[in-house]
């Protein structure tokens, strides 16, 4: 039965998607984003790339490349391993192995090395966003899980907003708007989903704790 829910789950979702999304830091245009994400028999790989736009791509050199790898189960997607980097200073590179037999996380990062305890239902940063693909709808009622940056593990919990409109540059697209529960010292974030693109983050909106607003929008999707 758990096997015939996967192939269920995974024949749902498209077996390749390229996004590409504009970031904006209150109001300016700071960078692009272009995703990849395939899956081929039971696992999958999402590759996620950074680059400055604007103004700041003349004085920034930043470029940021992200990769997920793992498996697909009954549950989505579980992440076998995470490794962020800086293609300007590898310093701050950061990796994450997931050990789900002895259910031990592996993180490296800031010249140090931790294993901690990995929770059932980790996602990690990039896994996250292509996970909304393999959940049925009323899960989106109150969503709770884990997600790691490669740094910590911390707990979610989304709730569902409400259905809206939104503008973007493919059109108005009919989205899923779900919020994130927020906890002491907490960033405040949302998300809406496109269930014409599979519920795939069409936008996303961080509002961090000094007032600093990061907004991804979608400008490209293209899926098979």
């Amino acid at each position: 039965m758990l096997l015939a829910c996967a192939g269920a789950a995974m024949a749902a979702a498209p077996a390749l998607v390229k996004a590409s999304y504009d970031v904006h830091k209150d109001g300016l245009h700071v960078a692009t984003v272009s995703d990849l994400f395939e899956q081929r028999g039971n696992t999958y790989s999402i590759i996620s790339e950074s680059n400055p736009a604007g103004l700041l791509a003349m004085f920034v050199r930043t470029r940021i490349k992200v990769t997920s790898n793992g498996s697909l189960t009954a549950a989505g997607l579980r992440p076998d391993q995470l490794d962020y980097g800086r293609l300007d200073d590898p310093g701050k590179n950061v990796s994450a192995r997931f050990d789900w037999k002895n259910q031990q996380i592996n993180m490296t990062f800031d010249g140090r090395n931790e294993t901690v305890a990995l929770p059932a239902n980790t996602q990690d940063r990039l896994s996250l966003l292509y996970q909304f693909m393999f959940l049925p709808p009323e899960k989106f009622d109150n969503l709770a899980f884990h997600m790691t940056n490669g740094k910590k593990i911390e707990s979610y919990r989304y709730q569902l907003a409400g259905r809206e409109t939104l503008a973007t540059p493919l059109g108005a697209l009919n989205t899923i708007h779900l919020v994130k529960q927020r906890e002491a010292d907490d960033n405040a974030v949302e998300v809406w989903l496109s269930p014409a693109h599979q519920n795939l983050p069409v936008k996303v909106l961080i509002v961090e704790n000094d007032g600093s607003k990061f907004e991804q929008l979608i400008t490209r999707i293209e899926t098979k």
